[in-house]
């Protein structure tokens, strides 16, 4: 039998430059996510939540908070970017390109652009991605530059999390 440690994600050495990430999942965004996240976040602007309101808006409908558009598409690159991340070290160049509505599916694809070992820390490197978010019909609704360090594949800080089991071992 052979156990399969708890894992997930890329390692420092796994990213090469060039390479692009299609992220696996897509999310479409409910009425209730997009209202919720905007009460949440205090965002009092009435395109948010107000139909009445926003009928007279150019668009003419609701349009879904950036702010959760944003962490959206973030969360879609975490699998591929910054599962393996001790920290994110910051965003750059955030573009929202095209407006989000309720009912949209939202995904995110990243390319790496840069990567170099930390100087501080030996156990990581820092890697550089260009991530976007599309949506249903192809169009991009945001971009921006993402820095993160990541853990290298020998690092142990991110192995050995998984408890073991007071009564043993799973069998079949």
């Amino acid at each position: 039998m052979t156990v399969h440690a708890a894992g997930l994600g890329r390692h420092y050495e796994d990213f090469v430059v060039g390479d692009v990430y299609q992220h696996p999942l897509g999310r479409t965004i409910s009425e209730a996510d997009n209202t919720w996240f905007t009460l949440l976040t205090m965002n009092t602007n009435q395109n948010h939540f107000n139909a009445h309101f926003a009928e007279r808006a150019p668009v003419g409908k609701i349009i879904v908070n950036s702010g959760l558009t944003v962490a959206i598409v973030l969360g879609l690159s975490v699998i591929d970017v910054s599962q393996n991340a001790l920290m994110n070290l910051g965003w750059d160049e955030i573009r929202l390109t095209h407006p989000v509505f309720v009912g949209d599916t939202v995904y995110a694809e990243s390319v790496v652009l840069e990567k170099r070992e930390s100087k501080s820390r030996p156990y990581a490197g820092i890697v550089t991605c260009r991530t976007r978010g599309l949506n249903q019909d192809g169009d991009e609704i945001m971009s921006w530059r993402r820095t993160v360090m990541v853990y290298r594949r020998d690092a142990p800080h991110d192995k050995g999390y998984f408890p073991r089991a007071k009564d043993g071992p799973l069998t079949p």
